[in-house]
């Protein structure tokens, strides 16, 4: 550990986070470790507690879910007694959330609001809110969930991420440092440059890595294809994709240091994460109630749909949400003690990183990044048959205006350049895979 963590988890932070920004992350964070203790009967009885409350605040502020539970003969929210009398409740998806909007806002909370939008892996834009409370518990868990790999506040952190293309400010690069990190931009990495990629690391020599599943991949292939040697750091954190095994032998095998899972969305940022013995992904129910639903085929040991409540979100609560993801349950308890339950497996996520004739390699979280701005636009995938093109296939909505085919070319463009064709093109709908996902990026390269 060197001397500037500890300077920064006690002092540097708390002056930041509590003293400058009036945040209360550090005391979620010391509540969920806390939390995290918990027997397993323990656990099930405070997310229960949480989860009346939550109830009881819907009932009372948020019009929609009154009005809907109203409807199903609901005269109180002591009506929904228990866990299963809650999983009877309907599901919420995103078309029900936009048809809804204004009516999941809590009359109590619409002041102060944040806001967000996510295409997610699913290709289907959709804006959200949430209040500050809610986004500071996230960020708590988030740095718990990375400290069960040893990856800690203020730990020589490299990021291979969605950094914004082109120069970072001096006001980012100063923040960025007093953190103890650096970002290395994801949207910019190429075969020509993996050189200056993998000088970077060496430079900067992290005690951790995070970085999106596909770019941390096409790294650790040019490195053993190359023969070449960086900073071994002391773990990699993967996210916005699954880490498959075979990926995770790849990249281990290229850096030297266990390469971890994480689970998370953009609407509720980490959902679950591995902890040091890797046998599975505890799920955060001390702040999260998650369901696994509906099973895809006959096995009932396989993937399952994600269910998701924020226990904390007041403002906009998204109670049982469909994301859109699988997974597997796990089985049994992890010999780290935590009685966090687990999933297996996360299974309905899939990326396909882009390529372009210059020999880049974009992940496809950039399709992502680069339609969060895109109104009027219900679902889009982008479709690579050749080195040189993309299909771009839009599901208009409402409220679609044609400007934004020039505003969306704009903005790939500014990773993609200009050899790359995009064809853009209409259709009433986008066929879900056979695992009842829609992709938003198909390579059909070889």
């Amino acid at each position: 550990m060197s001397l500037y963590e500890p300077l920064f988890r006690r002092v540097l932070f708390p002056l930041y986070e509590s003293g400058l920004r009036r945040r209360k992350t550090l005391r979620y964070l010391d509540e969920y470790e806390r939390s995290q203790t918990l027997d397993e009967e323990a656990l099930r009885a405070l997310q229960w507690r949480k989860l009346q409350q939550l109830l009881r605040h819907c009932w009372e502020q948020v019009p929609f879910y009154r009005r809907t539970w109203s409807e199903l003969g609901i005269r109180s929210p002591e009506d929904i007694r228990d866990q299963d009398d809650y999983a009877r409740l309907p599901l919420l998806d995103k078309p029900t959330i936009r048809a809804n909007f204004e009516e999941l806002i809590a009359t109590n909370r619409r002041e102060g609001l944040l806001y967000k939008t996510t295409g997610g892996s699913t290709g289907e834009p959709l804006k959200f809110g949430y209040t500050h409370e809610s986004y500071e518990r996230r960020m708590a868990i988030m740095w718990r969930g990375y400290g069960w790999a040893g990856a800690r506040l203020g730990q020589r952190t490299l990021y291979l991420w969605g950094t914004p293309v082109g120069a970072q400010k001096r006001k980012d690069r100063l923040y960025h440092a007093a953190f103890n990190r650096y970002m290395l931009s994801a949207f910019e990495m190429s075969d020509a440059r993996m050189a200056e990629y993998a000088d970077a690391i060496d430079r900067f020599r992290p005690e951790t890595i995070v970085s999106y599943v596909a770019p941390i991949v096409k790294m650790s292939e040019w490195l053993i294809a190359n023969g070449r040697r960086v900073h071994r750091p002391q773990r990699i954190l993967g996210a916005a994709e699954t880490l498959h095994e075979s990926q995770r032998a790849l990249i281990e095998q290229a850096f030297g240091c266990p390469a971890y899972n994480t689970y998370g969305c953009r609407e509720f940022m980490l959902i679950a994460a591995e902890c040091e013995h890797r046998k599975g992904l505890h799920i955060n129910v001390d702040h999260l109630h998650v369901e696994l639903g509906a099973g895809v085929g006959d096995d009932a040991a396989g993937p399952h749909e994600i269910i998701v409540t924020d226990l904390h979100n007041l403002g906009m609560p998204l109670l049982r949400y469909v994301n859109g993801d699988l997974a597997t349950p796990g089985q049994g308890r992890c010999s780290c003690g935590r009685a966090l339950p687990l999933l297996a497996s996360v299974d309905g996520r899939k990326l396909d990183a882009l390529r372009t004739p210059d020999g880049r390699y974009i992940p496809g979280e950039f399709i992502v990044y680069a339609f969060l701005g895109a109104t009027g636009i219900r679902r889009y995938q982008v479709v690579q048959k050749r080195l040189d093109a993309f299909e771009i296939t839009l599901v208009r909505d409402h409220d679609f205006d044609p400007s934004v085919v020039e505003r969306m070319g704009a903005e790939l463009r500014k990773v993609i350049g200009q050899q790359v064709a995009l064809d853009f093109r209409f259709a009433d709908d986008i066929p879900l895979t056979a695992t009842g996902k829609q992709r938003v990026t198909v390579s059909e390269l070889t």
